[in-house]
């Protein structure tokens, strides 16, 4: 099993688009629960850990 690092602010892209058309959401929580921003419309959405797992689809690092 793969293990993903991720931090606050991180932009990442999900296997499914949001249904505003956008693919990337940037984390604003972390813990047994992940909460994460559409980057097209600001719509929030909580997940949990296992479920972000499977849909992610790459991490793009924010540059600090």
């Amino acid at each position: 099993m793969e293990i993903k690092e991720y931090a606050l602010g991180d932009r990442v892209e999900m296997k499914k688009k949001h249904p505003c058309g956008s693919f990337q959401w940037e984390i604003i929580r972390l813990g047994a629960d992940i909460k994460i921003r559409c980057l097209g419309c600001g719509h929030i959405v909580m997940l949990q850990r296992s479920k972000f797992n499977k849909q992610i689809k790459k991490i793009i690092k924010e540059d600090i």
